[in-house]
């Protein structure tokens, strides 16, 4: 199933990379290593992830080295990456994001 990632998503994903490498150089590249097999795993099977949002029909992706998630809605067209939210900080500022 294709996949991809809204604006605010990607901006999020660069933002996150760049900070983390920043704290250490190679750790922005492992966070990124974690996002590729996290979006390969939603890609493959996305309606076995968790709903978060039943109303929405999001669902999340948690990352196991670093404290994210993906979080996304799965269409009939394809996966589409909402937000990469940090775990611990500002839950669920993501719901006001629009859906494809």
């Amino acid at each position: 199933m294709s996949l991809r990632f809204n604006a605010d998503a990607s901006a999020e994903l660069d933002a996150t990379a760049l900070w983390y490498e920043h704290e250490q150089v190679g750790l922005g590249a492992a966070f990124l290593d974690e996002i590729s097999l996290a979006v390969v795993a939603v890609a493959e099977a996305p309606r076995t992830w968790p709903v978060v949002s039943k109303r929405r029909h999001i669902r999340r992706c948690l990352l196991t080295r670093f404290p994210f998630a993906l979080l996304f809605v799965a269409l009939p067209e394809g996966v589409v990456v909402l937000a990469i939210a940090h775990t611990k900080r500002r839950p669920f500022y993501w719901r006001a994001r629009r859906l494809p």
